[in-house]
This record gives structure tokens, sequence and C-alpha cells, in this order.
């Protein structure tokens, strides 16, 4: 599903951003032959907001059935616990896939409550492929850089570019890492996950994933479910739909998370001056849209560009005072300064870097079957379109890869689990990058889980994010296993107001260099 490896991550956002299951009942993939771990040598590695962090690096079987053949390298962080009571380690993971999560151990150590992380080794990781692991992918260098032909298949012509575009990414992938691609998938990077278990000496690990993040730490409880402690799944993927229907339930999910925003911009015409009715708003968007797609702001910022912008306001609202302030710029007198700065400091994250793109295509493609046939990917977007305009094409191109990619597909894992002691699941009811839906049905599949929902929440990655409510259950959960049951009415186990939305920007000097929450920085987008 779309998430932008944002690098942190990138989350990642966003994002953006990125499924067909197994038949309930379908066998997980058996877990591998462990090796022996060698001892980690940590290293202080401290950065000015995590004075703490250290690091490390892990050797882990490139293919884990043929543990003693080629070795590639994993990167970790770790705050390490203060409190004389110690719970073991706490892997976190932001999504993407391609995220990061080096920095996010430094995140998570400082944003829990003091007496609850020092309980902790707070453990971070670049998964296989991803930073500073190695190898590291990068398909092939700038494929994002703009400007990119419209996303819009409007014609022939711009169909057959945005697919040559697609098919020389594939192609390029299998030409530089044909060795490695298919060990590039979440059951290798869940594998991953339990030799870092076994280099720290535990018996068992507790796991905080994001987003893909999510997908990736039930396909470990599948796998491993003796091995684990405590589970915590915020922003949950849909397990039944990895990945191309998650993709394109994400569409519909994205548009009217978009259309929120531009009824929020109607809201407060006071500031931005774009008129008091949604429905205007809207109209003017898409007319900025079609000029830029002949015109492209500073030479950069196309309508494939343009979308690449906006689409992190999917995923956290604290993002839209400054999208409002560069449309109502370019909408008022066409000044294309503030659209332009705002592409470079939240569009231009949309690739994650090259890096992240590339994992992300490697393990979505490698994970499960996406249609071969360009005919059923055109039909099933234009159907979409009619009813949801905003990301369609854009996630479609994004994804396109996987129908030209060069590796075989696997079976996707049924993470469905009644082996596991008590799993805490978060989720806001409008989440555009992971659908609400997701959620509900991770709960009915593991069984003796909690869902704790954020009622008219948006945002994609909750938790730490500062809605209390929220971080309440996390820190009960994390202290002594607390799982809410049937506190909420319901399906939901507890529910927790969502925060108030942002407000428009005091001044219009505001710097988007100061945009968003930390977290938001970090997480993977696209997921």
């Amino acid at each position: 599903m779309r998430q932008r490896a944002a690098v942190l991550c990138g989350a990642a956002v966003i994002a953006a951003g990125t499924v067909t299951a197994v038949p309930a009942g379908a066998s997980a993939p058996r877990p591998a032959q462990a090796v022996p771990a060698a001892g980690l040598h940590w290293k202080k590695c401290a950065t000015e907001d995590y004075p703490a962090l250290q690091c490390a690096s892990l050797k882990v079987p490139l293919d884990h059935a043929r543990p003693h053949g080629r070795q590639i390298t994993l990167a970790l962080s770790r705050v390490p616990h203060t409190a004389e009571r110690y719970q073991g380690p706490l892997l976190v993971n932001p999504g993407g896939p391609g995220g990061s999560g080096l920095t996010l151990a430094g995140f998570v150590a400082s944003s829990l409550p003091a007496k609850v992380a020092a309980q902790y080794d707070v453990i971070g990781f670049d998964p296989r492929g991803v930073g500073r692991s190695s190898p590291a992918l990068d398909c092939l260098p700038g494929h994002f850089d703009p400007v990119r032909p419209d996303s819009l298949p409007d014609t022939p012509g711009v169909e057959q570019a945005n697919l040559t575009r697609a098919k020389s990414f594939a192609d390029a992938c299998g030409d530089k890492y044909a060795d490695v691609l298919p060990h590039i998938d979440t059951v290798s990077a869940a594998r991953d996950l339990d030799a870092i278990r076994a280099a720290l000496g535990s018996g068992k690990l507790s796991y905080f994933g994001y987003s893909y993040g999510t997908y990736l730490g039930a396909v470990y409880a599948k796998l491993y479910p003796d091995r684990v402690r405590r589970l915590v799944l915020d922003s949950v993927v849909g397990p039944d739909d990895v990945w191309y229907d998650a993709n394109l339930n994400q569409d519909l999910a994205f548009n009217d998370r978009h259309r929120a925003f531009l009824a929020w911009i109607a809201e407060h015409d006071a500031a931005y001056g774009l008129g008091t009715d949604p429905e205007r708003v809207e109209t003017a968007w898409y007319a900025m849209r079609a000029a830029l797609a002949k015109n492209p702001a500073g030479g950069k910022v196309g309508a494939s560009e343009l979308e690449d912008t906006y689409m992190p306001g999917g995923y956290y609202n604290g993002y839209w005072p400054y999208l409002a302030e560069a449309f109502a710029a370019y909408a008022d007198d066409g000044d294309t300064g503030p659209l332009v700065e705002a592409y470079e400091n939240f569009g231009a994250l949309d690739a994650s870097g090259d890096n992240g793109y590339s994992v992300y295509t490697a393990v979505e493609c490698r994970d499960a079957g996406w249609p071969r046939d360009w005919d059923e990917w055109r039909d099933d977007s234009w159907g979409l379109y009619e009813k949801a305009p905003f990301m369609v094409w854009n996630n479609a191109w994004y994804n396109a890869p996987c129908a030209f990619w060069p590796t075989e597909s696997r079976e996707p894992v049924d993470v469905a689990n009644d082996e596991l002691p008590p799993v805490l699941l978060f989720q806001a009811t409008g989440d555009a990058a992971t659908p609400y839906e997701g959620g509900v049905t991770a709960h009915r599949l593991l069984r003796g889980s909690g869902l704790v929902v954020e009622e008219g929440g948006g945002n994609h990655g909750i938790t730490l994010s500062g809605n209390d409510c929220l971080d309440e259950h996390l820190a009960a959960y994390l202290t002594d296993g607390t799982v809410p049951h049937g506190d909420g009415g319901g399906v939901a186990d507890a529910v927790c107001p969502a925060l108030p939305e942002p407000k428009p920007l005091e001044s219009k000097a505001a710097s988007t260099s100061s945009r968003g929450s930390t977290l938001h920085g970090l997480l993977g987008f696209r997921g």
C-alpha cells in the first residue's frame, strides 16, 4: 500500500503509501533454521535530539533457508534501559516498507513516559535493503525527479509515458539486484527480527510498529508466536488486502481525506479567501492542477508533483495550514513561490529517497500477487477515478512496477493468530493510509487483542502524537500488559476523542520548515 517512506524516516511519511489474503486456515511459512547469533557491539551514535542513542550492526543470511550462505548486514540502534526492572527489548518500526527505523528508537524512548521507557532496551533498525543496512537498494536514481508525466492518462501518449517509466524501473531493479530481490519481502524481514532477538540474547521480544510495520509485526507473530511478549500495532494494515486491493481501498480513503482538507479551507475563508463552499474550493484545486499540468510551477511542480505535495495532508492534518497557504497564493495571484516551497518540503519526500522507493516496490511486489495484465489496472483505476479522482492514478503509477516485476510473488501470510498474549491495536476512524476497516479486521484475527479507536481522527500514526488518552493506554500496556476489553462499546474496546483540527498560521511568513510533529517526520508514508 502506498506509504511515503519519508526519511526519518521518510512517513512517511508518510507515506504514502503502500493484498490478496491466503484462505483461512492456510499455513504460515515455516520458521527457518536459526543460526547462533554473534554478540552485538554497541557504540555511541548520539544525535543532538537523542543523546543516549547507540548503534551496532548484525550479519543475517540473505536467504534464511540457507543460514550459512551469503550474509547481509542490518543496521541497529538502541536506547538502553536504565530501570532496575527490565522488560527486555522493544523493537520499533516506522513503516514504509522502506522506512529507516534508527532514529525512531530515540523518538519512542524519549516520548514514552520516562518510567516506562526506562524498563526497555528500545531497539531501532533499518530493515534489509534500507538505509544503513547493506546492501541498500537504489534501483534507478532520480526516478522521481521533476517534472514527471501527468499521472492522469487521458491520452494514449501520456499513458505510454507512464508505463515506460514503470517498466524501466522494474527492469533496472532486476538488472541491478537479481540475486537480492527474491529475498526482499516481509517474511524475510520478520525472520531478521528473530535474528535481532537472538543477538540481543532475549528469549522473547516486544514490538511496536506503525503502518506497514503493523503487518511486519503480525507476520513475525505468526511465525514465532511463542517469542512475542508484547505487540503494539498503530494504524493497522488490512491483513486481508495485501497489497493490490489495499491500494485501491486507500485511493477512496485519501480522496475523502483530501476533501476534508478542502472543507477545512472553506471553514477558514477569512484566512485563505477561497470561498466558504467546499465544492467551490475543490473546483479551484483541480483548476490549479490542470494549469500546472500545462505550465509547471518553477519548472518543477507539474500535476504529478502537485499530487505528491498534497498527499501528506492525508497523513497528518498538521500540514494543512502550510498546504492551504500555498494553494491560496497560487489561486489568488498566480504566486508559485509558496507552492514550490511546499513541494520541496512535502512533495519531494514522496520518493523517500530512491532507496526508500526501491525497497517499497521490492517488498510489495514480492509479498503478494499483482495483476500482470495492464488492462486490469486500467479498468480498476478508471472505475475508481469516477468516485475518487485525487490520487487514484498517482497511486497506480507508484505501484505500477509490480506489473512488470522481475521476481515471482509469494503468497501473503494469513496472520490470524490465537497463540499470542494480548495485543494492543490503535486505529483512527478517518485514517486514509490504513483505513479503519483494517484495524477492525486485525482485531478479529488476533484473538484476545484490544482495539483503541480515535473517534473522528484522520491522522496516520496516532500514538505519541499528543493524544493523552491514547498514550495512557499505550503506557499501561507496556508497563504491565493491560489491554482494554469492551469499554468502548461495539467493535472498539476503548474510544478516545480526536485532537482538535489545526488553526491557520498566525503569520503568513511562517516557514514550512517548521511543519508537523516529530513523529510524522519519522513515519513511513505510503501505508
